[in-house]
């Protein structure tokens, strides 16, 4: 007799065979939409998660033509001067820098899932509430209605805000030319076309960041099982460090930027160097809040795990202190020798141990690996920008004489 098909662990999954609550789990990705389908169709998409080559096309067809364009029209000269040095930044840097972030970060988003899973970071009641976030996750970053808006936003953007939001004169209608000048075709296609592209993957992207905060504001909501002495220590949230970690590329490309529109005003006159003294702190800050504060979403739980676990295990250590002082400390009976490879020493080592990971518990899923490699991303490309203070050979004369005292 052929029994019945065992039942799915998840609802909405149909399945002949048992599976396990890992597999069973709908895969979070946010990619998707109908650029990366359209990426997949020309085979710019390698695997379905290597986005990397659909960037650089947009990026080298968008510069390309640009200077074409320019070197037809007489251009080119003004084209590779300081004043226009925002629009290769973006197209070279930026707009393959924002594809190689998803490339990286997405599928590590994934695992995070799978980890949570496999780890029973989750409670298994739990399971379906996770999968049914997954999936409204996913229906969004797949909406065309959302792409939609960006598009439009980026196209009519520049004639509501004539003010760029970042600095430069390649953010705005006003570029290599002085006021009144006639647009050219390289301004055509720059503000037209490649501006406009570069607006729409800058929404998409924040688009897809929102999405990520919110999975991890309802991944808070669940009775998550942390515990305090876990060894990455964060409870077991600790791979959402590693995670954060890979949107660096996605900060090198906005720091680019704006360091590419601080030498633009700069070698303009717009703005003198002592600017940048406010406008780096507001830099940082600002990456500060976009990778760093969603993390701060679970820090009541992780500050109830700490101070429970304090309590658990500082108990814990002095009913084994009292129970190990008065057999090997106060008894008279016990000898050195009896002590010698005894297990319940190298118990009170690992007990001691313990006690200092949940001692030294973070109240947020970050340590300092990760706030210096975000720093690290922010100020990297802002470096160039002493070129324009100090003369190269000034600025390695002062690094060698503070190198070497001389």
């Amino acid at each position: 007799m052929t029994g019945a098909s065992a039942p799915s662990p998840l609802p909405g999954i149909d399945s002949s065979c048992p599976m396990s609550a890992e597999e069973a789990m709908p895969e979070l990705s946010l990619l998707g939409g109908p650029l990366h389908r359209l990426g997949c169709r020309l085979g710019l998409v390698r695997r379905g998660t290597n986005t990397l080559g659909l960037g650089l096309t947009f990026g080298m067809l968008g510069w390309g033509v640009l200077i074409l364009l320019a070197l037809l029209e007489g251009l080119v000269s003004k084209m590779f001067s300081l004043s226009a040095i925002g629009s290769h930044v973006r197209l070279l840097l930026a707009i393959p820098l924002l594809f190689l972030c998803e490339t990286w970060v997405f599928p590590e988003m994934a695992e995070f899932v799978r980890y949570m899973v496999r780890s029973g970071l989750v409670p298994e009641a739990s399971l379906p509430v996770l999968a049914s976030d997954i999936r409204l996750v996913c229906r969004l970053k797949d909406s065309w209605l959302a792409e939609g808006f960006f598009l439009v936003a980026a196209l009519v953007l520049p004639m509501i805000m004539p003010t760029a939001i970042v600095p430069g004169k390649a953010t705005g209608w006003a570029w290599v030319h002085s006021p009144g000048a006639k647009l050219t075709w390289a301004d055509g296609w720059y503000l037209g076309l490649c501006l406009p592209l570069f607006r729409f993957l800058l929404f998409r992207w924040l688009w897809r960041l929102g999405l990520w905060w919110y999975f991890l504001w309802r991944v808070e909501k669940l009775p998550l099982r942390l515990v305090s002495a876990h060894s990455d220590g964060a409870a077991g949230l600790g791979y959402l460090e590693f995670v954060q970690g890979l949107f660096a590329p996605f900060v090198v490309a906005i720091s680019a930027v704006y360091s590419a529109g601080f030498a633009e005003d700069i070698s303009s006159g717009a703005m003198p160097f002592e600017g940048l003294y406010r406008l780096v702190p507001m830099v940082l800050l600002m990456i500060a809040v976009l990778f760093i504060s969603p993390l701060l979403i679970f820090s009541r739980k992780l500050a109830i795990c700490h101070l429970t676990g304090m309590s658990e295990y500082m108990g814990m250590a002095s009913r084994y202190v009292i129970a190990f002082d008065r057999k090997w400390i106060r008894n008279e009976k016990a000898s050195g020798e009896s002590q010698l490879g005894s297990p319940d020493v190298q118990a009170l080592g690992d007990l001691t141990c313990s006690v200092d990971v949940v001692r030294n518990m973070r109240w947020i899923p970050a340590g300092r690996r990760l706030m210096t490699g975000l720093a690290a991303s922010v100020l990297l490309p802002l470096l160039p920008l002493l070129l324009l203070k100090f003369p190269a050979e000034q600025l390695v004369a002062r690094l060698l004489k503070l190198l070497t005292g001389f």
